[in-house]
């Protein structure tokens, strides 16, 4: 006679679902340090290639005597690995140096034009969302028919397409041929000089004007955010399309999906509920790093439209050769970038517990 112990056997199974949750988010966690830290030990020595920063900023325009001055008030005449420790303890104290070209501490730079980047890339990822869909349903219903082959040839397209001809193509055709949307810029005059005076601003024009609760500040807004907002967000419906057409078709073919269509569940509600949702899953996870995509396709958006934020900031910094705030840019992307794919895991472990495993 055998002895059956159910019980035992099935909290021995269920105590490491927990424990594995709790150290897979500590992995990722701690995973997020050398990933900083890596990303900011490459940038401070590639800046480093040319020369001292402050040679490479201003090298040509003072005096020999006076540039030597200014190194050496700077301290970047000592050894490169006293440089780089002393950078590095003002990052984890959260300075991030003072600007060479307009001698503006970067951390205030990040926060004021980081707002307008978050501002942007909200936009783009909404015009994906919207794009991608609706798009990539009808592509994974449609599969292998005409419908389905046109949709995949435009997500090609628009993934791989360069972002700064899309920007020119669209101010050419909306701004200059039809005149129906603004050429550049975040706001209008009128708005950019009303949101100088707002008492303790966001940075995120959207955001201020609706606490103003001015609708014509609203509409200047959103209006200046069409352009620019579907150049970046093409580049990530293209992704989005071709991900959310495989991952349906392969729980369109399941079957509880066939179990639904067998009870007389419609096709559009199999579609959209019971074969969409479970498809969701990979699409969170690949959300992480379309993040950092998003984010290096804001710096030729905002070059190309001239929205102030830090991805034309970089442009401009980089143009004046001023490593130090060009440094700290980085530094602010990289972390946004971790901290992001990091929440992204979590929430499809969440969602899914084979992840963690």
């Amino acid at each position: 006679m055998t002895n059956r112990h159910p019980a035992p056997v099935v909290a021995a199974r269920r105590a490491p679902t927990g424990g594995g949750f709790g150290r897979y988010v500590l992995i990722r966690l701690l995973l997020i340090i050398p990933t900083v830290f890596i990303l900011v030990t490459v940038v401070f020595f590639l800046m480093r290639l040319t020369g001292d920063p402050i040679t490479a900023a201003l090298g040509g325009r003072l005096p020999p005597d006076q540039l030597a001055e200014r190194v050496h008030e700077a301290g970047f005449d000592r050894p490169l690995i006293v440089q780089y420790f002393d950078y590095l303890g003002g990052v984890f104290r959260g300075d991030f140096g003072t600007s060479i070209t307009d001698n503006r501490p970067v951390l205030e730079i990040l926060f004021q034009y980081g707002s307008a980047t978050l501002e942007l890339v909200c936009y783009a990822l909404i015009v994906a969302f919207i794009i991608s869909i609706p798009l990539g349903l009808i592509a994974a219903y449609r599969r292998d028919r005409w419908q389905d082959a046109v949709l995949r040839i435009m997500a090609i397209l628009a993934y791989a397409t360069p972002i700064f001809f899309v920007g020119l193509l669209l101010k050419l055709v909306f701004s200059v041929w039809l005149g129906w949307l603004p050429v550049a810029g975040r706001a209008g005059t009128r708005t950019e000089l009303v949101m100088g005076g707002v008492d303790s601003p966001t940075g995120i024009y959207l955001l201020d004007a609706i606490r103003l609760g001015d609708t014509q500040l609203v509409g200047d807004v959103l209006w200046h955010a069409v352009l620019p907002s579907v150049a970046l967000g093409l580049l990530t419906a293209g992704v989005f399309l071709r991900l959310i057409r495989t991952n349906v078709i392969g729980t369109f073919g399941q079957q509880f999906v066939m179990s639904g269509r067998s009870r007389g569940v419609s096709e559009y509600r199999l579609l959209t509920k019971h074969a969409f949702r479970p498809a969701l899953i990979p699409i969170i996870t690949v959300m992480g790093m379309q993040v950092a995509l998003l984010l290096a396709g804001a710096v030729l958006t905002e070059t190309t439209f001239e929205w102030k934020g830090l991805g034309f900031m970089l442009a401009e910094y980089l143009k004046a050769r001023d490593f130090v705030a060009v440094q700290g840019i980085v530094v602010m992307i990289a972390v946004i970038v971790a901290v992001t794919n990091f929440v992204v895991d979590l929430v499809a472990a969440a969602v899914d517990p084979r992840v963690r495993y």
